[in-house]
Parts: structure tokens; C-alpha cells; sequence
């Protein structure tokens, strides 16, 4: 049995390789600083995507997107920010979401 660490890890895996089959570049997973995360950085022509991986077993209680509360949404702005003015980038980008269970993944391009 895996841990919700290992759980969550191979989500973000599972999406990386969902969004590179799509034509995603990934820059960075697990990018952080002391006071942020963006569990995948990807770039799609000229737009830069923060991705929040959303994991769950299944889908019973709600798909990972619907976890996305309010407060989540205000970290996943600051973490962009913070990403967008660390490397200088001056194109477009967006907040997305990779809902992930057992059997598939969703992506949900802009929140």
C-alpha cells in the first residue's frame, strides 16, 4: 500500500506524461521556494501553464478540480506570480489543474 506522499507523486508523474503526449514542454516539477509550490511549470507555444495536481482514488466524492477551493486558488496566483517575476517571463500564462484517479486524467486548461 503507498503512502498519500507516494500517491500524490505518481499523480504528478502521470500528468507530466499526460501533458508532454499533448504537446506540453515541462520546465519544472515541484518548483518551490520557501514560501511556494507549482507542482508542474509546462510551456504550449507561447503560454506558460501552473499546473496543481489534484489526486483521488476515485471519483465518488468529487474529481480533484473540485477541491480547488478559494484559498488554493489565491496560493496556485501567488506561486505563479512568484515563478513569472523569478524568471523574468513577460508572456502569457495561466493557472490549470490536472485532476487525477485511478483510471484517468482530466485537465482543466484555466480556472
Amino acid at each position: 500500500m503507498s503512502t498519500n506522499y507516494q500517491a500524490g507523486h505518481d499523480a504528478e508523474k502521470r500528468a507530466a506524461a499526460y501533458l508532454r503526449l499533448n504537446g506540453f514542454e515541462i520546465l519544472a516539477m515541484n518548483w518551490m521556494t520557501p514560501r511556494c509550490e507549482i507542482d508542474i511549470v509546462a510551456q504550449k507555444g507561447k503560454r506558460i501553464y501552473f499546473v496543481e495536481v489534484k489526486y483521488r482514488q476515485q471519483s465518488t466524492y468529487g474529481r480533484g478540480v473540485d477541491y480547488i477551493t478559494p484559498r488554493k486558488l489565491k496560493q496556485m496566483a501567488f506561486a505563479a506570480e512568484t515563478w513569472v517575476w523569478d524568471n523574468a517571463w513577460d508572456g502569457e500564462y495561466q493557472l490549470s489543474v490536472a485532476s487525477v484517479d485511478d483510471r484517468e486524467i482530466q485537465f482543466i486548461d484555466d480556472l
